[in-house]
């Protein structure tokens, strides 16, 4: 056996860059951060051969003075923090005082800096774990440094490396990340002497806008919520708006970009009831919080984090995203027509469509169940418009007088979003003209929407009953799900459940919630009993919930092929206008699309 010793200090930097430094994109971040914290307005990246041979960050920041340029090369040396009190608070992004001393034990660095008030600038380089004794040199004030032959005293690291393309790749998806997060600053991207991005300082939205594309922005829809101290804002992309893998999911904390199981817990219960089978979401959220509240000190790489109050956090997540998620599309653009109001209830006409209460649930759609009278009456007369006859007649050639003129009409009637019916194609789908162009609604997808939401609303305002099963289900626990039972007893109560220890090594479920009684209750005491420790067990309970009501609702859907009078197509339009999360059906797929008179008269080729 041999004996103990010391490591030499190259080789002790050589292995801790190998936790911090995995491929050029890893030097990118961490040279992206020191530029950050430095204060810099405006950064330039340089990349040559997708940064095997050359990674280059300019910055106009606070500078290194010279007698600190040895420092910030020493592992272990820092000036984010001082104690270890400022661990507890960290509001920099980088803080450890590993990467730079970590990328020059791993190849050629020069290090060029000036500060504002000095004369000229200072340089320092290092080849590998060797490093030369700063000398002069010229610099505007900030800060540069360039790393070249990343690996070069590392061959087995180098040959782990991928193609020139999708090692770029990755420095680019480091740079989007910086430049999303801190959209005050301007950002520049070079490879091998071509400009791939420059983005201007901006507001967030046109940051994101920037960096995303037009298609991103125009499909998502703002969020700016408060609570005790935290606040998350940003853009959710419409569940239509689906990819087919995480590739734009952005979530920052406090300015720094993480990959947290918590947070992605949250925001795909969030997603639940409306995104499709395996589609992703696609956002670009920022968290901040008191940095007291959050441990950023728990991965090497730092996308990971702890948060103080996990349930909250979570909990606050999850009603943010559902609640911007859940105001219908259909409803926001347009005010709701004062046709669809109850003459008997005018103070109806004083709330948006959102706050609205839907109709009672019609579980089967029957043809007997129709609007009142007085509230279909008037939509009629829009009607006759189509044929050019009637009173409202002018009304619509002023309409197509405006649209060819580019004049807004001061006597236009006001339309619903959604429009009124026209008719039913294939017996599937409803025709309808609103002010835009024309709507195509998939009406069995856009009834089961309907009604699963008051399916939900009317059990929700009940109180959860407990069913007592006639034979107790039993099954083999282990001891971390025992002490969970024991532990979380008024919890479980509290849901619904009664479950005791039948002897060491089973438990026994002797009542559910009865609505749930149905399900495979072993199944769904496990996943409870895993939620309690790792998650939110109301949501799970909420998720079982759900999915009975989504095929009592799929079952009770109208179907295809039946005819619909204009009535009910007029009826099931308003009630979307007022029902949560009406975009999409119970399976994510999309309800209704408009194709806009722009669009129409192009595939026309009229004005040309």
């Amino acid at each position: 056996m041999s004996a103990i010793r010391l490591l030499p200090d190259g080789l002790i930097s050589q292995i801790a860059a190998g936790e911090v430094i995995e491929r050029p994109a890893s030097v990118l971040k961490e040279l992206l951060e020191n530029a950050i914290d430095a204060g810099a307005a405006e950064i330039t990246v340089d990349i040559a051969q997708g940064g095997l041979k050359l990674i280059r960050v300019t910055d106009n920041g606070s500078g290194i003075s010279a007698e600190e340029l040895p420092l910030a090369l020493t592992r272990h040396a820092t000036s984010k923090i001082a104690s270890q009190e400022d661990l507890h608070k960290i509001t920099s992004l980088g803080f450890r005082g590993e990467g730079l001393a970590s990328i020059a034990s791993v190849s050629c660095l020069l290090l060029i800096s000036q500060q504002p008030d000095e004369k000229h600038a200072w340089q320092i380089r290092t080849e590998g774990t060797r490093m030369l004794p700063p000398e002069p040199s010229s610099h505007m004030a900030g800060t540069t440094v360039e790393v070249r032959d990343l690996f070069f005293n590392l061959p087995a690291r180098r040959k782990f490396l991928k193609t020139e393309a999708t090692e770029f790749a990755h420095c680019e998806e480091i740079f989007r990340r910086m430049a999303l997060s801190h959209a005050g600053i301007t950002f520049t991207l070079r490879h091998n002497g071509n400009v791939r991005h420059h983005w201007q300082a901006a507001e967030t939205a046109t940051r994101i806008k920037a960096v995303l594309g037009e298609t991103f922005s125009e499909s998502a829809a703002w969020l700016d919520e408060q609570s005790a101290g935290i606040s998350l804002r940003g853009m959710l992309a419409q569940p239509a708006y689906s990819r087919a893998a995480r590739d734009m999911q952005y979530f920052f904390v406090n300015g720094r970009f993480v990959r947290d199981k918590l947070i992605a817990h949250a925001l795909r219960e969030a997603y639940r009831d409306v995104l499709h089978l395996d589609r992703h979401a696609a956002f670009v959220l920022y968290l901040d919080i008191d940095p007291e509240q959050v441990d950023v000190n728990v991965h090497p790489t730092k996308i990971e984090v702890r948060f103080r109050e996990s349930r909250a956090i979570h909990q606050f997540i999850y009603h943010a995203v559902s609640k911007a998620l859940s105001l219908p599309r259909a409803g926001t653009e347009l005010p709701v027509s004062p046709v669809a109001i109850p003459a008997s209830n005018p103070a109806a006409a004083d709330h948006p469509p959102a706050a609205r209460t839907p109709a009672a649930p019609v579980p089967g759609y029957s043809r007997q169940t129709h609007l009142p009278a007085d509230r279909i009456a008037q939509p009629f007369s829009f009607y006759q418009t189509l044929s050019g006859s009637g009173p409202d007649f002018a009304v619509t050639q002023n309409q197509n007088r405006s649209r060819q003129t580019g004049e807004a009409s001061h006597e236009d009637p006001v339309i619903p979003p959604l429009g009124f019916a026209l008719g039913q194609l294939h017996g599937v789908y409803i025709l309808a003209q609103n002010r835009k162009g024309l709507v195509i609604v998939d009406m069995h997808a856009a009834h089961e929407r309907i009604v699963y939401e008051q399916l939900k609303s009317q059990l929700d305002e009940q109180t959860l009953s407990a069913q007592r099963l006639l034979i107790p289900v039993t099954f083999h626990a282990d001891s971390l799900d025992r002490a969970t039972v024991e532990e979380n007893q008024p919890l479980l109560q509290q849901l619904g459940f009664e479950i005791s220890a039948l002897s060491a090594t089973t438990l026994a479920i002797r009542a559910v919630p009865a609505i749930l009684q149905h399900a495979d209750i072993e199944k769904l005491v496990r996943e409870l009993l895993d939620e309690i420790r790792n998650g939110d067990p109301a949501q799970r309970l909420v998720a079982h919930r759900n999915e009975l009501l989504a095929t009592i609702a799929c079952h009770s859907a109208v179907r295809a092929n039946r005819p619909l009078t204009q009535m009910e197509m007029n009826e099931l339009l308003r009630k979307m206008e007022i029902t949560e999360r009406s975009d999409q059906c119970n399976h994510g797929r999309p309800t209704w699309f408009e194709i806009s008179l722009a669009e129409l008269d192009k595939m026309f080729m009229r004005g040309k």
